[in-house]
């Protein structure tokens, strides 16, 4: 009998796919090549168990993340129910790394990122019974709106825009 209890090729392909992210993703968070990441979908070879863990962890980081904003979420609105949220996201690679620096070494990509608010999207919505919107991040309007309100770079000032873009 086996005492592997890692992922078989099945679940290796919807763990990627439930990161949002592409096999060429995957090869590089993992410093591996996109043929071996194929490989162990198609079930030709194992995943190596440094790459799984790797690939559990982001998932576990996502989960973490989920549950903190949503925790947060529910004690806002003890103080002021609102049933309405819009949650800023990234188009682009280059923008999640200019706005969120402080993410780069627990989520590195902007599909990571996107995947969290997804999740926080759709628990606030099945627990919470509140809306949350995502909305993509527009650089001008955003910059724009910055200006008018006389507001620094702030996660909170993205928030506010996100909240007149509803």
């Amino acid at each position: 009998m086996s005492k592997n209890t890692g992922l078989n090729a099945i679940e290796m392909q919807y763990l990627r796919h439930s990161l949002s992210l592409s096999q060429a993703q995957v090869a590089d968070l993992t410093k591996l090549t996109e043929a071996e990441v194929s490989a162990w979908e198609t079930g030709e070879q194992e995943a190596p168990g440094l790459a799984q863990k790797k690939l559990l962890d982001l998932d576990d980081t996502i989960e973490m993340q989920v549950l903190n904003t949503t925790d947060g979420i529910e004690e806002l609105f003890k103080k002021e129910p609102k049933r309405r949220l819009a949650f800023v996201v990234y188009p682009t690679q280059a923008l999640y790394n200019q706005y969120n620096p402080e993410f780069l070494s627990s989520l590195p990509l902007t599909e990571l990122y996107n995947t969290a608010a997804w999740r926080i999207k759709k628990e606030c919505k099945l627990v919470l019974e509140v809306d949350v919107s995502l909305v993509a991040l527009d650089v001008e309007s955003y910059k724009a709106f910055r200006e008018q309100q006389g507001l620094s770079e702030s996660r909170e000032s993205r928030a506010k825009w996100a909240a007149t873009q509803l």
